[in-house]
């Protein structure tokens, strides 16, 4: 991961915020977006030269209680405050366990929860990105795109690594985005296998995957519509939720239902089933 993710997310969301919104005038001539560091020193409660300490990366010891003045001062969102929490403690210089190994099975309750899902599309991931259960809604819906080739099949390297994916996808860049979102949320601190993936596409990827991995870390989506093109059916547009489970290892559900009605009948034809067996999931 970045050798400064702590410094490029205080930069980033510093950039972001505007005097407005944390109760400042705005004032003539700036020339930087976002807040000054005069200005988010002040408000934290820190002084300039440390803040330019912690963006550079030349101090990597901050305390909780100076992240936690910083996010309050800058009005971060809860998952925001949990991803510069994350990225402090990365830099703590502190010995950490070994992350323990990705998940390569399924607890009994998880596989009855996909059995129940059916005839939607839905797939248990691991914090990889690793494919580890899937509904045969999911298998018919992604087996003829290629996503399941692989063994094992692992989405964010065919994403980044597989020439399908990009006719696969209509809105590729941002699904790049999504992925590496979720491959650094699912990463804390040091984790060598996460850090094992991450080398491996930055070369076979090159830029696509190493300039996404450079950029601050964001919280990835949850929920939202994705749009599929399917070779069987056409183009589709998928209404996705995304569950974490209460597990050790960052596993997630994704359950997917159509975004519309010419969705749902095209996925009622790519499965055999009866029209409106699958009902679009609209507003």
């Amino acid at each position: 991961m970045s050798d400064n993710e702590l410094g490029a997310l205080l930069r980033a969301h510093r950039e972001s915020v505007t005097p407005a919104e944390v109760g400042l005038p705005d004032g003539p001539r700036r020339r930087t977006p976002g807040l000054r560091r005069a200005e988010l020193a002040t408000l934290a409660g820190i002084s300039v030269d440390y803040l330019i300490r912690l963006e550079q990366g030349r101090d990597r010891h901050p305390s909780a209680q100076v992240i936690g003045a910083l996010a309050e001062a800058m009005r971060l969102a809860m998952d925001e405050r949990w991803l510069l929490h994350t990225a402090a403690k990365g830099t703590s210089g502190g010995l950490c366990p070994e992350a323990p190994a990705p998940a390569s099975s399924v607890r009994p309750t998880v596989q009855a929860l996909l059995d129940r899902l059916e005839p939607s599309p839905a797939v248990l991931l691991n914090r990889l990105s690793d494919v580890l259960a899937y509904t045969t809604g999911y298998q018919q819906l992604t087996g003829p795109v290629g996503i399941l080739d692989s063994e094992p099949a692992n989405l964010v390297r065919f994403v980044f690594t597989d020439g399908r994916a990009r006719a696969a996808y209509p809105e590729w860049e941002h699904v790049a985005d999504e992925q590496v979102a979720n491959l650094k949320m699912a990463s804390s601190g040091d984790d060598p296998h996460v850090t094992g993936l991450a080398d491996e596409l930055t070369v076979t990827a090159g830029s696509s995957f190493s300039d996404r991995l450079r950029a601050p870390a964001r919280v990835p989506k949850r929920t939202g519509v994705e749009r599929l093109a399917h070779p069987d059916v056409g183009e589709l547009r998928l209404a996705y939720e995304v569950l974490e489970l209460p597990d050790a290892d960052t596993q997630r559900l994704v359950a997917y239902l159509p975004a519309d009605e010419a969705t749902s009948a095209a996925m009622d034809r790519l499965a055999r089933r009866q029209p409106g067996a699958l009902r679009a999931v609209t507003g």
